[in-house]
């Protein structure tokens, strides 16, 4: 056997970077959006022991909607990956690349186990250009094809060396075959196949057996003229270590399924719910079908399930006789290399194993699987289909006329190979040119109709997935799946009225209840979520909230473990303020999926809801020790411990903000919340640049700019707050409290008395009726020396708010002065030049010490706070897929509403400095 040489790996390695950089510039398509993008498994704040105890998916392996692919070192693969650079498509792709040229390299080591070092260099060489690897290579997914086959190479070649020089068996490469085998079956489930290949290695290549000496072996034992050789006797026994290593395998991965089988619809495989014999004439026509595309890759579709291969149901049908020509030939080239033990016929016979065995998990012909036709699959079989095109190769070279040309032939095919797997490259570089590169091919297929669609709909082109999702309606009427998405496309477009008409078709279509049969099992899960998306729509009509409620429950009551169900349900239940209701649905759901970090922070909502925010910091604390980057819970847990004015939360509060900006660095809510924790900390030049950060992310943020203009007055920077108070009154100009603030610094810092009276005028102009504004607009009155006018308006505050004592005080105020100046007989009226500007000094410090003074922002206002932000929506698609949104931040949340303990002190000690200073002035007006 003869080494591969470092010419042969660089050749090897070349041609399939060649081939493949291209595909470097691809993104996450098709199986990858839900294994990559949307798999938790691979983030590092999930545990790691979750890889080994849900599927390819990152769904757990208990519930039923799991596909039961159990491959987790693929996903290992992956998370590393993501541990590297995130979710850059790049560096997953180049990993498969490298994957895909070891694979190469393996191959053409078992290649030089039964082919001479020309033509199983040619059998490698075709092997990394077929374009039928492009799937396997390209689709991020199709890296547990990659892995899977290194195990298995290696493997078999660790088997290969398990027999000694004296034809003893060394147990060593036995058992790390039985190791490389349970790898090779924890990247992909056929890897366990391996273990067939080997044993038809062990018998017609390492013992040289052929069927006529098999047979003959037999006789003579059952005869009992002879025992059994030893030769044979070291076989049987080597085969049977496999075979119970195998079943012990075989035992592990039903358990790890909990001996349930995935739950498929026809849809999904039309076929494998047809009756007899339409289901056994169509699974054995894909044999050939397969067949067809290792010999002919033209037409390449990433997707052949529903319509894309019409059933075949009857015996008349003319496919069935490329059926019949495909078992013949496989039997021909069986027989054959069976009967004869030289080279050529061992070489046959590798090839065939490697085709037939591998392929047996995916052929449906011993249990169903989820596709009609999948190319990845196709990637072991294809080494078996290699080394019969290089061993074909090796006969026509041979013959000396036919040399050249068999060259030429050769070069042709891997050219053409090569140049058709870069070109398929381009089709994988997104979703909407996968499929509709695939719809080029198979025109009957609704899914491909659907998912260009769903491209289409992810750039927010509603208009034209509506026609593709249409079409699909049309290829297949009974889509459950086409006609949700209709809907949901319509709902995008603001058209209710339609949406709801396609929601009822699509719930109409669902199988209807059968007395004693469980539903579950007769429905995929995804569509189940016709009635979360129905209910969602006619939800937004208040008056039809209990109708969507019924709906949930209907959902409910179909699949008891529908746990999206009760996600939906409990928010419901929250917008119907039934609080209880709705934990108790979170709660279910929780019993579901203990480990959702989700439900843990919408239940903890409902805590808030419930006035108990202690215990809504508790489930707020269960959904970061799930998911210590929550961003929802980060935050809301922050503002709660913020709202709560207990100064011994307030570091954890800042870290929890500082780590929510780190996740969400443009949100300026981050920011000002961490403004705010600085200034209930007295850190105001903290809280100063916090204020700043926000505002410059967000251009006319009200409460930063006005909370920054209130730090500004109560640090004695009133003249720095008057720009910014500006900025928020030209964003807001109808905002109270800064007009309030505003016209106190122009009155009592700027002696702006016009500028004050503006504000004060323009708060009354939007609402007459506050008292403060009126309050202030008499005092500015005071300042200009109208008395009788200071009087009325005071008068007029007076019996708008008649329990105010300090209007009162100040009325008096005004009334004893006016008797002072009445006995001293000078005029009332204001002279025209008394202007702020043109009092003296001493007159500025005599009113300082006998007027009224103006209610400023700080002493009724206080900060305004940040709305809390609301708890997830779950929304739903026809793909199956849950998003978690946020609710619009303009909704505030009942509990903003109260102040802070910290800012009623504040104001309780302003309104005690008032009331003292009142008293000084009454006393000093009693002695005037």
């Amino acid at each position: 056997m003869a080494a591969v040489t470092w010419k042969e790996i660089l050749l090897l390695t070349g041609l399939v970077v060649c081939c493949y950089w291209n595909s470097l510039s691809c993104g996450f398509v098709f199986d990858d959006v839900s294994a990559i993008l949307d798999n938790k498994d691979l983030r590092p704040s999930t545990p790691l022991q979750n890889l080994f105890l849900n599927d390819f998916w990152g769904t757990p392996m208990s519930e039923e909607r799991s596909h039961k692919s159990y491959r987790p070192l693929t996903v290992l693969t992956f998370r590393l990956n993501y541990w590297f650079s995130e979710l850059s498509a790049a560096s997953y792709h180049f990993l498969n690349v490298g994957l895909h040229a070891v694979v190469c390299v393996l191959f053409l080591r078992v290649c030089r186990l039964f082919l001479d070092r020309t033509s199983s260099l040619v059998a490698a060489l075709l092997f990394a250009v077929h374009p039928i690897h492009t799937e396997a290579v390209t689709g991020v997914v199709g890296r547990a094809e990659l892995l899977s086959s290194i195990f298995l190479l290696a493997a078999f070649l660790a088997y290969t060396k398990s027999k000694g020089p004296d034809h003893s068996i060394v147990w060593t490469p036995i058992a790390a075959t039985v190791i490389l085998v349970a790898v090779a079956t924890l990247c992909k489930e056929q890897g366990i196949t391996v273990v067939g290949i080997c044993c038809v290695y062990e018998v017609f290549v390492a013992q040289g057996f052929t069927l006529p000496m098999l047979m003959d072996t037999m006789v003579q034992v059952f005869r009992g003229k002879d025992g059994f050789p030893c030769t044979v006797l070291r076989t049987l026994l080597k085969l049977i270590v496999l075979v119970i290593s195998t079943l012990l395998l075989v035992i592990v991965r039903v358990q790890v399924i909990q001996s349930q089988l995935p739950v498929f619809t026809r849809f999904d495989n039309p076929a494998a719910v047809s009756s007899t014999p339409t289901r056994q004439l169509t699974f054995n026509y894909l044999l050939p079908v397969n067949a067809w595309l290792l010999l002919n890759p033209s037409e390449l579709c990433c997707d052949w399930t529903m319509g894309t291969i019409p059933l075949v149901e009857t015996l008349l049908d003319f496919r069935n006789l490329a059926t019949l020509a495909f078992y013949s030939l496989l039997g021909v080239l069986t027989y054959h290399s069976l009967q004869h033990g030289h080279i050529s016929a061992k070489a046959v016979i590798m090839a065939l194993s490697l085709i037939v065995l591998p392929f047996i998990p995916a052929s449906n012909l011993f249990f169903p699987v989820g596709f009609v036709v999948a190319e990845r699959v196709l990637y072991v079989p294809s080494m078996g289909y290699c080394v019969l095109v290089a061993h074909g190769f090796r006969s026509l070279s041979s013959r000396g006329k036919l040399k050249k040309i068999s060259w030429l032939l050769m070069g042709v095919l891997l050219t053409t190979h090569a140049v058709k797997t870069f070109s398929r490259n381009w089709d994988w570089e997104s979703e909407y040119t996968l499929f509709t590169s695939a719809i080029k091919v198979n025109k009957n297929n609704a899914k491909l109709w659907n998912n260009v669609g769903h491209a289409l709909e992810n750039q927010h082109n509603y208009e034209s997935a509506l026609k593709y999702f249409l079409q699909a309606t049309r290829v297949q009427p009974d889509d459950i799946g086409a006609h949700m998405n209709v809907g949901r496309t319509y709902k995008n477009l603001n058209r209710s009225r339609e949406a709801e008409d396609s929601y009822l078709i699509a719930k109409s279509l669902m199988p209807q209840i059968i007395p004693g049969k469980k539903y579950a099992t007769r429905v995929a899960p995804n569509h189940l979520n016709v009635y979360i998306n129905l209910a969602n729509l006619i939800r937004a009509n208040e008056s039809r909230l209990e109708e969507a409620d019924q709906l949930y429950r209907q959902a409910i009551s179909m699949r008891p473990d529908f746990k999206q169900a009760y996600i939906s349900r409990g928010e419901l239940l929250l917008k119907m303020n039934k609080p209880i209701e709705a934990r108790d649905a979170y709660l279910r759901a929780l019993e579901l999926d203990h480990n959702n970090a989700d439900l843990w922070y919408n239940l903890a909502i409902v805590n808030i809801e419930m006035k108990d925010p202690s215990e809504a910091l508790r489930n707020f604390n269960r959904a970061l020790e799930l998911n210590p980057r929550h961003k929802l819970a980060l935050f809301n847990s922050a503002l709660l411990m913020q709202e709560s004015g207990d100064s011994k939360f307030r570091p954890e509060a800042n870290r929890r903000f500082l780590v929510y900006v780190e996740e969400e660095p443009d949100d300026a809510n981050g920011y000002f919340n961490l403004g705010m924790l600085a200034m209930d900390a007295n850190e105001n030049e903290v809280a100063e640049r916090w204020m700043r950060q926000a505002i410059r992310l967000q251009a006319g943020f009200r409460s930063a700019l006005f909370n920054l203009a209130l730090l500004y007055s109560q640090s004695h920077r009133e003249i720095d707050a008057l720009p910014v108070l500006d900025e928020l009154l030209h964003h807001h100009p109808e905002h109270v409290k800064g007009l309030i603030l505003k016209g106190d610094i122009l009155m009592n810092h700027k002696k702006d008395t016009i500028g004050a009276k503006a504000c004060f005028q323009r708060i009354l102009h939007m609402d007459p009726t506050n008292v403060q504004g009126k309050h202030n607009l008499c005092v500015v009155y005071f300042e200009e020396r109208d008395l009788p006018r200071a009087e009325r308006c005071l008068q007029e505050a007076l019996a708008m708010a008649p329990h105010e004592e300090y209007i009162r005080r100040h009325l008096n105020i005004v009334r004893g002065k006016i008797a002072a100046i009445s006995a001293a007989g000078q005029p009332l009226a204001p002279a025209e030049d008394a202007t702020v500007t043109g009092k003296t000094k001493k007159k500025e410090e005599e009113e300082e010490e006998g007027r009224p003074t103006s209610s400023g922002a700080g002493e009724g206002a206080g900060k305004e706070k940040n709305v809390r932000k609301s708890s997830p929506a779950e929304s739903f698609d026809g793909r199956g897929t849950s998003q978690s949104k946020e609710l619009e931040g303009s909704q505030p949340d009942k509990r903003t509403k109260t102040k802070s303990t910290k800012e009623i002190k504040d104001i309780e000690k302003k309104r005690a400095a008032a009331l003292k200073r009142l008293e000084e002035i009454e006393r000093i007006l009693s002695g005037d």
